[in-house]
């Protein structure tokens, strides 16, 4: 079995943050999106994984090389993007009809992965929500099986989320399907779709079994950002539990404090994530994600996020900074 993971997003509704950043590595309870996806689909025993690339493409390489040296990684290019359809029929000369795990590289969620891994049909991830018509949507039928699915429908039959997780056996039907829906110009909102390659899996007699996920953590937003950055604070929390003995300074847990911090003067906490070598003195930080290499002084934040390499210095505001940032609120 392969994963195929797309991080080939541009990140539009993260920006200013995805403009220096690929959305998959924005930093999250002390991790990343895409970190928290690798490790899941490991503990499943998957070792080999096909990153579709584009947007700042070499950052998510050095990243995955970086931290996993030892992992059997592709790289596959993007160029033209034209929809999720499209960045998985990419794969296809590496896939060569191994099954495959796909999970988007914006979706995190808990689930069994290893019962998922190990199911000998193919299982789609499916969660209920209250307005299905932003997402790919799942129709069963009488026995509990997915007789059809369409994206992103005006008028739903069902309120059964595609949540981004697709474990699929039949690999040389799914290729088939996208290709004669390149070939045909099949088109949904303007991209070609996984979601129509699916249903059309189904109407060659495909069988698709659900699986419901226990938690579905939305990175694609900074307010939904930084509640999953709350929420995933507080499931690691034994991982990120440490002595922190920062001078004259409040801890308020749950909190993550990479390494070469240098915090003073200062209260943090809770629901705070910090990346390595940040310097905070005379400070207030809670409900926040602060990047890597950044200066904040005499400042208090409250739900913000706050890039990589940025400087600032003044008083109580709520912020959402990109990197690479000077500001001075005094």
């Amino acid at each position: 079995m392969k994963a195929i993971i797309p991080v080939a997003g541009a990140g539009t509704k993260l920006r200013p943050h995805s403009y220096t950043q690929p959305k998959a590595l924005i930093p999250l309870a002390g991790k990343t999106v895409l970190s928290i996806i690798v490790d899941q689909l490991r503990e499943a025993d998957i070792k080999e994984f096909i990153f579709i690339v584009g947007y700042l493409g070499d950052k998510i390489r050095d990243y995955v090389e970086a931290r996993y040296p030892d992992l059997q990684a592709h790289y596959v290019q993007q160029i033209d993007r034209q929809g999720i359809g499209h960045a998985i029929n990419l794969a296809r000369g590496i896939v060569n009809n191994d099954e495959v795990f796909v999970v988007l590289g914006d979706t995190i969620c808990e689930y069994d992965v290893k019962e998922v891994a190990n199911s000998p049909v193919s299982m789609l991830g499916v969660r209920k929500v209250d307005d299905p018509r932003e997402f790919g949507v799942a129709e069963m039928d009488d026995d509990g099986y997915i007789d059809h699915v369409v994206e992103k429908p005006q008028i739903p039959k069902s309120n059964m989320a595609l949540v981004g997780i697709y474990k699929i056996k039949e690999t040389e039907m799914l290729f088939q399907c996208l290709e004669n829906n390149f070939l045909q110009g099949l088109r949904t909102h303007g991209e070609y779709s996984l979601t129509d390659a699916l249903d059309c899996m189904l109407h060659k007699g495909a069988k698709f079994k659900p699986f419901k996920v226990d938690s579905w953590f939305d990175c694609g937003r900074k307010e939904t950002l930084l509640e999953s950055n709350s929420t995933l604070l507080k499931k690691f929390a034994q991982d990120n539990a440490r002595e922190y003995n920062f001078e004259n300074t409040v801890i308020i847990p749950p909190v993550s404090i990479a390494d070469g911090c240098d915090i003073k003067n200062s209260i943090i906490g809770p629901n705070v994530s910090i990346g390595e070598n940040t310097a905070i003195n005379y400070s207030i930080i809670r409900n926040s994600i602060i990047g890597t290499f950044s200066n904040l002084y005499d400042i208090v934040l409250e739900a913000s996020i706050i890039g990589s390499d940025t400087a600032l210095h003044g008083e109580t505001r709520r912020l959402n900074i990109g990197d690479n940032t000077s500001i001075d609120l005094g």
